[in-house]
């Protein structure tokens, strides 16, 4: 189930013994983990609430508080927070963890205590034991990031839940800056609702004002503009990035990572890849692979791939000389329009 349906399920019936919060997105985890805190009294929650991070303490320890009686209360709530034990993780850690002991508890779950596995890991390592019966016992709850449809819809619900609304062109602008990261949308969303608190109307004004685009949609816009080889707006947007404060080499490895990206999509779309499959294929968030779709269908591929090496050119000469940023970037631009008039007119 999603975190609303958790919501709303909580509200209406007791809860399970055993939950599994799974998935990469931290607001939605953070939201379930708040949805269980308040099923315990705020004048019991010192003592019925245990937080227990694996990556530093014994599985064991989490264990005798969840076959603990709650304290003066009637439920106990104990958080097991980043169990990388459950994933396919080999790194060499230094804590021995009783799993069989969490096998054991799994079979036989104290009642009195709500267990919340929060996992914030992509998926967990099927083949093993603990994680069989753990998903034959445990509620799941999704944490995956959203896609931009749902991402539209959660964040158009919390805004009607509050008592707001927001005008279709300030939803767009909001998906655009954010690149649909919902994470991002809901910190805006706080900003935007303070600022508009008397009309409880966002307005498309109100996003573009207090919303600062994302690098990689400032970059995105950059992108476009290479590959339409307009070179005084792509110079105009390279030097707007220096002016924000953004390091060369940081503004040159995201447009490396975006070209790697439209490369990519370009050569998977060809051969019949969906949306959906580049975005699992790729594992990248959809609204970037719906973008990058949109803008490769304009260009060849081999402009792509010209773009790409000499971006790469550009990454070595800022980190093996002291060239000035700007000037290696036009000079860049200049080549890559040469390059590719001339292998227009070759195709003519």
């Amino acid at each position: 189930m999603d975190v609303t349906a958790l919501q709303q399920q909580l509200t209406k019936q007791p809860a399970d013994s055993v939950y599994l919060v799974l998935g990469e997105q931290a607001v939605l985890r953070q939201q379930a983990l708040e949805a269980f805190n308040q099923l315990i009294p705020d004048d019991q929650k010192v003592m019925n609430i245990g937080n227990y991070d694996m990556e530093v303490t014994p599985l064991a320890t989490a264990l005798d508080d969840a076959t603990s009686a709650p304290f003066f209360g009637d439920q106990r709530l104990v958080i097991i927070n980043k169990p990388y034990f459950l994933t396919g993780d080999t790194k060499n850690r230094k804590i021995d963890h009783d799993i069989d002991g969490l096998v054991a508890y799994f079979e036989h779950p104290e009642q009195s205590t709500i267990l919340v596995i929060n996992a914030p890991y992509e998926k967990l390592d099927s083949r093993k034991k603990v994680v069989k019966r753990l998903k034959k016992v445990a509620t799941e709850i999704s944490a995956a990031p959203l896609s931009e449809r749902e991402a539209r819809q959660a964040i158009k619900r919390q805004l009607d839940v509050e008592g707001y609304q927001i005008t279709s062109d300030a939803l767009d602008e909001l998906i655009q800056r954010t690149n649909a990261d919902y994470s991002l949308m809901v910190q805006a969303v706080r900003k935007l609702e303070l600022y508009s608190y008397q009309g409880k109307q966002i307005e498309l004004s109100a996003v573009q004002g207090l919303v600062v685009q994302s690098l990689d949609q400032n970059v995105f816009d950059l992108v476009t503009a290479v590959l339409k080889r307009d070179y005084r707006l792509a110079l105009h947007r390279y030097q707007d990035l220096i002016n924000s404060e953004e390091q060369p080499l940081r503004i040159n490895a995201v447009l490396v990572s975006q070209f790697r990206l439209l490369i990519q999509v370009k050569v998977l779309k060809d051969r019949g890849l969906s949306q959906g499959s580049l975005a699992g294929t790729l594992k990248v968030h959809p609204y970037r692979v719906k973008l990058a779709l949109q803008t490769v269908r304009a260009f060849k591929l081999a402009d792509l791939e010209q773009a790409y090496l000499g971006l790469v050119k550009i990454e070595k000469g800022l980190k093996t000389s002291s060239r000035d940023p700007q000037l290696l970037f036009e000079l860049f631009m200049l080549q890559y329009v040469q390059a590719t008039q001339h292998q227009s007119r070759r195709r003519a």
